[in-house]
């Protein structure tokens, strides 16, 4: 294989056509710059310079590698500069996967502001999972990062921090008889029917919701739906109300209110999900999201 060194040292000879100056630019003695051109002349099996006492000029020989090494020196530099980027996190590919509730309001933020600080990072996002499919994909190394809605300890391997807490808000549609009040208490709603994440371990917010509804002492009937979308679509459609993180409000959606909770506000924890030991990429991509939901 031959070396960068001696193929660097051609291109300036070939540049410069003159032993002396290619010497100089060289930071080298003429002697060797000599001896490196016949090292190379070897290693490649052909004569690249015909040599005067005034002047040097390629072969054809020359001439090819001259062009062929520039293209070779000038690919290696860029890698050479695109793995520093990435060894210094600011350049690869990161995947983020953001639970239903956090899409909205969150994912588009993530994006922008990664693309503003981060432009050599190239994200591939994913919203609208729940929290157990999220922690799964990043434990299958399906994902990098996960935004969800934490509950119990984090599986072994991975890290779960907690990024802020959300108060629970109320979804109602638009002509429910408490739509036009500033706050909703939960009792008001007893015999209504709550439309809600999965139940089991498909969703974890639909135990914190269950859980703020027993407290004020209603047992409602449930409606289940996979997705955050979905959920507040239903309740447009008049099907039930929604007990929803604050931060479901960015879904703006014709038919539906969303108002606070009255009394004591139910929060619910935001978290970010990532194995241990994270690439450098990753890593910085994390600190952009724990920024974009400082409280």
């Amino acid at each position: 294989m031959v070396e960068t060194r001696l193929l660097r040292s051609f291109v300036v000879l070939a540049e410069e056509q003159h032993f002396g100056r290619a010497a100089a630019r060289l930071h080298v003695a003429q002697p060797a710059l000599s001896q490196q051109l016949k090292s190379l002349e070897q290693q490649v099996g052909a004569r690249l310079l015909d040599r005067s006492t005034r002047r040097v000029e390629l072969t054809d020989a020359g001439r090819l590698l001259r062009e062929r090494a520039l293209q070779l020196l000038a690919d290696l530099d860029r890698t050479t500069a695109d793995l520093a980027l990435v060894a210094a996190g600011r350049a690869g590919r990161v995947r983020i996967g953001f639970v239903g509730t956090a899409t909205y309001a969150l994912l588009p933020s993530v994006a922008r502001r990664v693309r503003e600080e981060l432009p050599g990072v190239e994200l591939e996002l994913r919203g609208e999972l729940l929290a157990p499919a999220l922690l799964d994909a990043v434990a299958a190394d399906d994902l990098d990062l996960a935004v969800l809605r934490p509950s119990g300890p984090p599986p072994a391997g991975l890290v779960v921090e907690e990024l802020r807490r959300e108060p629970l808000v109320v979804a109602l549609p638009t002509g429910h008889r408490l739509a036009g009040r500033d706050a909703v208490a939960l009792a008001d709603l007893a015999g209504e029917v709550l439309v809600a994440h999965p139940s089991g371990r498909r969703s974890m917010l639909q135990p914190l919701v269950l859980d703020a509804c027993r407290a004020a002492g209603v047992e409602p009937e449930v409606i289940e739906v996979g997705e955050t979308g979905t959920l507040v679509a239903l309740v447009a459609a008049g099907l039930g109300f929604g007990l929803v993180p604050d931060a479901v409000r960015a879904l703006r959606l014709d038919g539906v209110v969303y108002r606070p909770l009255g009394g004591d506000p139910v929060q619910v924890p935001l978290a970010l999900a990532h194995r241990l030991d994270p690439a450098p990429a990753v890593r910085r991509v994390a600190a952009v999201i724990s920024a974009a939901t400082a409280p």
